[in-house]
């Protein structure tokens, strides 16, 4: 027996020699380094389709050409010219120029008086906004941007911010009324998204709470499903700051295609990229090119036969699409009624009125939100802990948020949404029956109404152009080229005369050869060829430096 177990000790030793040979472990290694490769390729045919997927390798193939042909000297050259000039033309328009012009560049070297600070920034608006100023949104003709509740609000929201000036949610107990109308702000937030158990947090912004809904969802099919190579679905009408959580979080990303007509993702398309990897879905209620909402019941049952979790974009739709049903407007489920919806991103800072810089993002339940926290227990400092990305937040936003909601209460709020609806339907409207040039994208819900040129004689770009000068601030489209108008409560009084600028917009372009404007100069470049992106890149790179130039 002895004899038998030395033999079989014998006989390991020499499997084990002869199989943990450098050939051995070099073949492994190669075929581990192949299925890891080809189980990728599978996920991402699975995810984009082989037509797709051969669309991207040659449109990246002849943009790497068409790009190592722009470092030609003479091309090289010519590029940089228009880009020199791109870059100037950017500064002209941002950047005060002249011998009047004062700029502060080093401190003062005594302080200066209340009055002096007050005169100088009255001089500086008059400087860079014209004889109105800053105040040139309240004329009504400024797509979203600026969601203005009244001068009254206002004042409200002034005194709110000014008791609370100095305070700093990371220290609770220095802060304890911060605290609470923080925890109040989100508790009515899940209220109006029928979640009243649910969990959530405010943050800076909808960016914010965006990423914040990615890292959230990372973390946990990290725990919970041991995915290390998190993957995220997305249509292709969500937000760039779902791109933005992919880029800084390390999570791939597709993007579905909406349908043509409805706008809405393709849930069947979306249903075949789902993998082992993916950790979250996406559906926004209203997306912010064209005004539509997917529809997130659908979502919802593939997120829930999946496992994976489904985030409801509402950062835009915010305080307009709670109210909708009451205010006589339809709209189908999307709120956490819905089994299998885990996050909601809500913009208080939009149609909640409140100041810039605040936002919710809320979870079904608490223990999501959980992964959502960083906890650094090991600090010289001692233990640090914050919800969200910042550290130190500011106080008064968070009181003049609680202040905006208790100001305006449940009934302005669906008054609010009940005006600014009619108005955009209205607008809708006007444009389906008196346009027959133009056709709206899909079938928008709530405040923000997308059209297009449907005759090659109209080049909707230059309808935007033409629409500027008449003082009109709308946001240029692409797939399929578009215009869009955001409606607030400032752009109720300008329903009118917004159809009938539209009206000699469209007359006027009609034959027009496209001019130099600004969406027909960036729209044309960024669809001229595969290299276009890249261009309009580098121009919103000279835009944001220009950004800091004093």
């Amino acid at each position: 027996m002895s004899l038998s177990l030395r033999e079989s000790k014998v006989a390991v030793r020499i499997f084990a020699k002869d199989l943990l040979t450098f050939d051995n472990l070099r073949n492994y290694v190669f075929f581990h380094v192949v299925v890891r490769y080809l189980l990728r390729t599978y996920r991402h045919l699975a995810a984009r389709g082989l037509r797709r997927t051969t669309v991207e390798l040659w449109r990246g193939l002849v943009k790497n050409v068409i790009l190592a042909a722009m470092k030609l000297p003479h091309i090289r050259k010519q590029v940089d010219s228009q880009m020199a000039q791109a870059r100037k033309d950017i500064e002209n328009k941002l950047v005060p120029k002249g011998p009047s012009v004062i700029r502060h560049l080093v401190l003062p070297s005594e302080g200066r008086s209340l009055d002096w600070i007050m005169e100088e920034m009255e001089r500086m608006d008059l400087q860079t906004g014209g004889p109105s100023g800053n105040d040139h949104y309240r004329t009504g003709k400024l797509s979203g941007a600026v969601y203005h509740g009244g001068k009254d609000l206002e004042d409200v929201i002034i005194a709110a911010m000014q008791r609370y000036i100095v305070s700093n949610p990371l220290h609770p107990d220095a802060f304890p009324t911060i605290r609470k109308m923080e925890a109040e702000i989100i508790a009515m937030c899940l209220r109006m998204f029928h979640n009243p158990t649910g969990a959530g947090s405010t943050t800076s912004g909808g960016t914010e709470s965006i990423v914040m809904s990615c890292k959230t969802h990372r973390d946990w099919a990290r725990d919970v499903k041991g995915i290390t190579e998190p993957e995220m679905i997305i249509p292709a009408s969500a937000h760039p700051a779902f791109d933005k959580g992919s880029h800084y979080l390390g999570i791939k990303i597709h993007h579905i295609p909406v349908h043509p007509i409805t706008r809405k993702v393709d849930v069947r398309r979306l249903a075949r990229a789902i993998n082992r990897n993916t950790i979250m879905i996406v559906g926004s209620v209203i997306n912010f090119p064209d005004g539509n909402m997917d529809d997130i019941v659908a979502l919802a049952k593939l997120a829930k036969r999946y496992g994976v979790g489904l985030h409801v974009d509402c950062c835009l739709g915010s305080f307009i699409v709670p109210f909708l049903e009451e205010a006589g407007f339809p709209i189908a489920p999307f709120d956490f009624r819905v089994d299998g919806v885990t996050a909601i991103s809500c913009d208080t800072h939009k149609y909640g009125f409140a100041p810039k810089g605040s936002s919710v993002i809320m979870y079904r339940d608490s223990e999501l939100r959980k992964y959502q926290y960083y906890v650094y227990p090991d600090w010289a400092g001692g233990v640090y802990a914050s919800p969200s990305l910042a550290g130190s937040r500011p106080g008064s936003l968070i009181a003049g948020a609680w202040a905006t909601m208790q100001y305006m209460g449940y009934s302005g709020y669906l008054a609010s949404c009940r005006s600014i609806v009619t108005c955009a339907k209205t607008i809708e409207s006007a444009i389906r029956s008196d346009f027959p040039d133009l056709f709206i994208l899909g079938d928008p819900v709530a405040s923000v109404v997308a059209f297009g040129s449907q005759s090659p004689s109209i080049n909707i770009m230059e309808v935007g152009d033409i629409m500027s000068t008449k003082g009109w601030h709308l946001n240029a489209l692409n797939n399929p080229p578009a215009l869009h108008i955001a409606c607030t409560r400032l752009t109720t009084a300008m329903t009118e005369q917004f159809i009938a600028d539209l009206q000699d917009a469209v007359r006027d372009a009609r034959g027009k050869a496209a001019g130099k404007g600004t969406m027909v100069s960036l729209y044309g470049l960024g669809v001229s060829s595969p290299a276009g992106p890249n261009l309009v890149t580098r121009i919103a790179t000279a835009f944001l430096d220009t950004l800091y130039i004093a």
